[in-house]
């Protein structure tokens, strides 16, 4: 049976501890977090160590920026940089297994005008493995793991599909890089996601969920016994960690996930 974790911002209650408190309650195994940029997360620390201390089991970190490491500007990248080691560095000092990031967000898109970005194919592979090489490097001198998101089309230019992800993470040749698959994306830019994940085992770290619609698993149209399939077959152990916009009663959402997820071969 997998593991199921939410993120902190889904669940009721004003601490990590209430938060996790529902979190058991109501089925999930453990709470993923949220990092925001300007060293936020670094300032959470004696948050974040009071609530591990108290037995919050917070295995993962999902990154929340207003820009990443493959930024346009020189200078946005240096920042993204800066702020992914130092969540990484956090999430070590908490016990926790990595931190999960795209290469961009809502920077450009190749579906929208001017439809040509301002790089290259080729400048945006530099720029990517670079990144990766950076991070990863860091990540691994603290024994955690970089999750690289591929994003949809409308959201991200440059990695869309787990193919991609797979390649950069090769030629970045460290263990501490792996991809972090999302079912709503992969839902969007896979012909067969089940076939995705099978082709990608050996860089699959982390998985985040959501269904066809970007609601809680359950309340679209993805094939979850498919796709939950894939992941058995693989011999995936990790989380499937709910980042999801929710419908109906907030509350009652995220309590039904774990059930859904599980009654569909989690």
């Amino acid at each position: 049976m997998m593991k199921t974790a939410c993120q902190e911002q889904l669940l009721p209650g004003d601490t990590l501890q209430e938060k996790w408190a529902f979190a058991q309650e109501a089925g999930f195994d453990a709470v993923e977090l949220r990092s925001k940029g300007d060293f936020h997360f670094r300032d959470r620390l004696p948050e974040l160590k009071r609530a591990r201390a108290d037995g919050v089991v917070m295995p993962t970190v999902c990154v929340e920026m207003l820009h990443f490491f493959a930024a346009f500007d020189e200078g946005l990248r240096q920042d993204a940089l800066a702020q992914l080691k130092s969540q990484l560095s956090v999430a070590a000092e908490i016990g926790a297994l990595g931190v999960q990031t795209p290469a961009s967000y809502g920077m450009f898109s190749r579906r929208l005008p001017p439809f040509e970005p301002p790089r290259t194919e080729e400048q945006d592979r530099e720029v990517l493995l670079n990144g990766l090489g950076e991070l990863g490097e860091h990540a691994r001198k603290e024994g955690v793991v970089l999750y690289l998101e591929p994003l949809n089309r409308y959201e991200d230019h440059m990695v869309n599909r787990l193919e991609q992800a797979a390649e950069l993470i090769g030629t970045v040749g460290l263990e501490s890089v792996r991809i972090g698959i999302d079912s709503y994306h992969m839902n969007i830019e896979e012909a067969d996601p089940s076939a995705a994940v099978l082709a990608c085992a050996p860089f699959i770290g982390h998985a985040q969920v959501s269904d066809s619609n970007r609601l809680q698993p359950g309340a679209g149209h993805l094939d979850w016994p498919a796709w939950l399939g894939a992941l058995h077959a693989i011999g995936f152990d990790g989380y499937l960690a709910a980042e999801c916009r929710l419908s109906g009663d907030p509350v009652e959402a995220v309590r039904s996930i774990p059930g859904f997820l599980r009654r569909s071969g989690a």
